[in-house]
């Protein structure tokens, strides 16, 4: 049913639609109208036979959502930045128990300084938790993914983390296809633990492990999530032929099959490359896409196959991790290593914070990376005035004061000068 309707209250019909018996909650924004969607669909009796469970903390939610599926039911919740830390220890525990738990990221930044706009630094933080991690384009691949998540996660007995860029999707009013409860029945079959406590048949789950034991558990996990990469592309081609739309799988191109350069990234900001690539090909330059919509498990053999035959590659991503770079590039890095005449992998940070990505900031940068390779990360638009001033303020005077604060101040009497 076609819907014109905000992104988050979108998914929150379209996750009721995969019956979940156990909704764990507690607001953080960018996700919290996904939850209160939800929340009004139990109260009025549209989700049936689901207890909507008000918490209050983010680990909490995940404690609640972990009891919930040991004890066999299919359990869900949503967080977001610092809500995803403060239960980081759920994380990895949820994950080292095999529960197949779906969990909506609402993706946006983490502080300090305190930020609430997007970026991928949340989910980047936990992206080796154990979770599997898939990234939506658009809203409609958004619902889509939410579906196929709950296959996977519970065809593997894994837990998934649903990414949206927060904002940019979780609140984008636009128009989506909700699919039918019959539709969804067909797809997603009803619930069968592989493990759940049964007081007829008493079970440890989250036993001690020692170090004769350890490593083959962790090795199982690594495991279970080899297998996705054969049942992400199984479960998107089984989606498209019932709901009638490509979504999902490991990864797509745009643009790509005589690319020089080819581009890859990751959530909302392929629709601007889009928009980037086909101005520059008007222009007569060849150069395509690769989105990724799994970033765990990683796709190396099907990144390779696409990356090996351009001359360069171009990473834009929206995180990085301080004193190395871009956590994408590096993955992308890896999946060339040993790659005979492999491209050059350029490493652009950008979107940090919620800060617009331009067609005109992404095309000087693609033309730069077709003129001269460079090693490292660049950081898009970076204010290097700004930088410099500060820099220059910090060896000069011992007691420099917060970053955070000089900077906005110097960008505030830059933005009141005279130009």
């Amino acid at each position: 049913m076609l819907k014109q309707v905000e992104g988050s209250h979108a998914m929150a019909e379209t996750i009721a639609l995969c019956r979940p018996e156990v909704i764990c909650a507690y607001p953080i924004t960018p996700q919290t109208h996904i939850v209160e969607g939800l929340g009004e669909l139990v109260r009025e009796g549209h989700l049936q036979n689901c207890e909507f469970i008000n918490v209050e903390s983010e680990f909490a939610a995940l404690s609640v959502a972990i009891g919930a599926s040991a004890a066999g039911a299919r359990a869900y919740t949503a967080t977001a930045s610092q809500g995803l830390l403060f239960m980081a220890e759920a994380v990895y525990n949820a994950s080292g128990l095999g529960l197949p738990i779906v969990m909506t990221l609402g993706n946006r930044a983490i502080g300090a300084p305190i930020n609430i706009w997007n970026d991928h630094s949340d989910a980047m933080s936990m992206c080796d938790a154990g979770w599997m991690q898939l990234f939506a384009e658009t809203n409609q691949e958004a619902l889509d993914l939410h579906i196929q998540a709950f296959r996977l996660a519970e065809e593997l007995s894994m837990p998934v983390m649903v990414c949206v860029d927060g904002f940019i999707l979780t609140h984008a009013v636009e128009r989506v296809d909700i699919p039918s409860q019959e539709d969804v029945d067909a797809f997603l079959p009803p619930y069968e633990p592989v493990q759940v406590l049964d007081p007829t048949d008493p079970i440890s789950i989250g036993a001690m492990v020692g170090p004769d034991a350890f490593t083959e558990v962790r090795f199982l996990q690594h495991y279970k999530q080899t297998l996705a990469l054969r049942l992400l592309p199984e479960f998107a081609a089984e989606f498209k032929a019932r709901f009638g739309r490509d979504s999902g799988g490991l990864l797509r191109t745009y643009r790509a099959e005589d690319a020089e350069m080819l581009v890859v990234a990751m959530g909302s900001i392929n629709g601007t490359i889009k928009d980037t690539i086909d101005e520059m090909r008007a222009d007569g330059v060849r150069i395509g896409l690769v989105t990724l919509v799994a970033f765990r498990p990683f796709p190396t053999a099907e990144l390779r196959k696409l990356l090996a035959g351009c001359k360069n590659v171009v990473v834009i991503e929206k995180s990085f991790a301080v004193g190395m770079g871009g956590q994408l590039a590096s993955n992308v890095d890896l999946a060339l290593r040993n790659t005979p005449n492999a491209p050059h992998v350029h490493s652009v940070i950008a979107g940090l914070g919620g800060r617009p990505v331009t067609r005109a900031s992404l095309q000087r940068v693609f033309l730069r990376a077709e003129a001269q390779p460079w090693e490292g990360a660049h950081f898009l638009d970076l204010n290097e005035d700004i930088i410099a001033k500060e820099l220059h303020h910090v060896r000069k005077v011992r007691r420099s004061g917060p970053i955070a604060e000089n900077i906005l101040r110097r960008l505030s009497e830059s933005q009141a000068a005279p130009q």
